[in-house]
């Protein structure tokens, strides 16, 4: 009897499910998107029509793009025995009944499990490394889903056992198909309606679904059945109901997952590359989305000092004022400050010479510390005992307020690791340090000089890693 009551109640919940569950794909022909992985002929499709997948997959791609569908479609299509987990809601104790059963399914009727691990990434290490040997040894065939970075979010022991399929937000024509099923399935979707959809309504419709198949049908469904029958009994989706029904673009942007880091990376980069259309795109996705423009500010602070830097040194202090009047005013007028620092930025004269300092810095790891020149040394202590500062020239005293001493130490005499560029106001600093620069060199006899070569990108990135002066906090 118990058995006759829960299945009564599975097919009231699935009569009474929303469309976007009732219309999922039962088998590959209803599947729509993802050519680039299920078009036939390819490698996945070509596993799941010969029931041949033996080696356990991750699928990787943002919400509504058809993972859990796809991993139904190989259950569907599969002699092997399926079991569903999901990491939100299930734990090792339930993964281990799960392979108990596997393995005695195995060596009963030799048939092979494959486990559906639903936003896989939800498991700690730990979780994941309890299902790690169950995988390795054969026991089951991963099929994992996750929006996030496999790379990143999943033990990359398990990614290396796995292969990652990356599904994509789908066409707008996907899409399109999608919504004339639901309409015309009757025993699934809203074929037992009579709808009349504007093509504004679906152009909105789709548009703003932005590849999401399950935020368009949740959207269509709340149009129509929304919207009442006129005498004739057909519903009318106008733009309005359809603008009613999905009033805004749910924009991917999960601020611990790939999209925030991507954008962030995007808006820097069209900072720093001086266009600022670009900058204001990357920016609006980024409020829009619901960033902490805080984060966004402090990006521009580094940014201002880093790629803008004696370019134009005002840079640096219309970031801090940005960051400084946005304290105050606060959303949404605080929006002003933060675009007028993001456009400054953009159109600013740009260098990267105080990247110089990692070359110092490098120096210093590589050969070590070298003594400070006595007449730089401090000499309220020991000046009269051990002749501390004697020698020292004030350059104030001088004419133009320059005099050419000494300041590095002598192993590094002509040693040069700031070469300023011809970028804005930092033309006028070339000039006028390769004026004192050659004084130094007729005064002190240097003959030979060194200019200490660029660092990569990837080698300043290496330094910064290593970087950690004590009482300080990295970041």
């Amino acid at each position: 009897m118990p058995d006759l009551f829960d299945n009564a109640m599975q097919q009231r919940l699935q009569t009474e499910a929303p469309l976007a569950a009732r219309m999922r794909p039962r088998n590959l022909d209803e599947y729509i998107g993802q050519d680039e992985i299920m078009g036939e002929g390819r490698l996945l499709r070509r596993a799941i029509e010969a029931d041949r997948l033996f080696a356990s997959i991750i699928l990787w791609g943002p919400p509504g793009t058809g993972k859990t569908t796809l991993a139904l479609v190989i259950a569907n299509h599969t002699q092997s025995h399926v079991e569903t987990l999901s990491a939100v809601l299930d734990g090792v104790a339930r993964l281990r009944e799960v392979v108990s059963d596997a393995l005695e399914r195995r060596k009963l009727y030799n048939k092979r499990t494959l486990l559906f691990v639903d936003e896989v990434h939800r498991w700690n290490k730990a979780q994941q490394d309890a299902l790690l040997p169950h995988v390795e040894n054969g026991t089951v065939t991963l099929i994992g889903a996750t929006t996030e970075n496999p790379y990143f979010e999943v033990n990359s022991a398990l990614v290396s056992r796995s292969r990652v399929f990356q599904l994509r937000p789908l066409l707008d024509e996907g899409v399109a198909k999608i919504l004339a099923q639901a309409l015309a399935d009757k025993a699934r979707g809203l074929g037992q309606y009579t709808v009349k959809m504007d093509d504004d309504a679906r152009a909105h419709l789709i548009h703003v679904a932005g590849g999401d198949a399950r935020n368009a049908l949740n959207a269509l469904e709340l149009a129509v059945l929304s919207t009442a029958p006129d005498a004739d009994g057909v519903i009318h989706v106008t733009l309005t109901v359809a603008q009613e029904s999905i009033q805004r673009r749910a924009v991917l942007y999960d601020k611990d997952g790939d999209a925030h880091y991507d954008t962030i990376s995007a808006f820097i980069k069209s900072v720093r590359g001086s266009d600022p259309d670009a900058a204001l795109y990357w920016l609006a996705k980024m409020l829009y989305a619901g960033e902490d423009p805080r984060f966004v500010l402090r990006r521009l602070l580094i940014l201002a000092g880093e790629d803008i830097g004696l370019g134009d040194p005002f840079g640096m202090v219309v970031a801090s004022a940005a960051a400084q009047a946005f304290d105050y005013v606060g959303l949404p007028e605080g929006i002003y400050p933060l675009v007028h620092a993001t456009l400054y930025l953009s159109t600013a004269p740009k260098s990267n010479t105080v990247s110089a300092y990692f070359k110092a810095f490098e120096k210093i790891e590589r050969d070590g510390f070298v003594d400070v020149p006595d007449h730089l040394k401090d000499s309220n202590r020991d000046g009269k005992s051990l002749g501390h500062g004697q020698g020292y020239e004030y350059p104030h005293a001088h004419e133009g307020h320059y005099t050419p001493q000494q300041y590095l130490p002598d192993e590094l005499r002509g040693t040069y690791f700031y070469l300023p560029t011809d970028q804005g106001y930092e033309q006028q600093v070339a000039e006028r340090l390769e004026r004192w620069r050659a004084a130094q060199r007729a005064a002190l006899g240097i003959t030979q000089t060194a200019e200490v070569p660029d660092l990569t990108e990837a080698e300043i990135k290496d330094i910064k890693q290593r970087h950690k002066p004590s009482g300080g906090k990295g970041g």
